[in-house]
């Protein structure tokens, strides 16, 4: 439990007024020498994820292409095709006669 003279305005400006650990005065801010380099490794690694991503989006239009243009049944698609095969087995009975 936190003791009743506790406030957190004090706290903040505690840790506000904490003085830094480095004193010499050539600090940058993280920026040394090697700031905004990168290595050879990186390049390689960004080559390697843009061909996974060249392959995928291949491979995804692939099963795009395959997909019907709607998933839509029309309504009268099945009674079509249930008369287009009567007709084709009666022509197909008639020629066998």
């Amino acid at each position: 439990m936190l003791s009743p003279d506790f406030s957190l305005g004090s706290t903040v400006a505690l840790v506000a007024v904490q003085p830094s650990n480095t004193n010499d005065g050539n600090d940058k801010g993280g920026q040394g020498e090697d700031f905004g380099k990168s290595s050879p490794v990186g390049l390689v690694l960004l080559i390697v994820f843009f061909i996974a991503v060249f392959f995928l989006v291949k491979s995804m239009n692939k099963h795009i292409k395959g997909l019907p243009a709607s998933f839509d049944e029309p309504a009268e698609a099945p009674a079509k095709e249930a008369s287009a095969g009567s007709s084709e087995a009666s022509k197909d009975a008639s020629k066998k006669d």
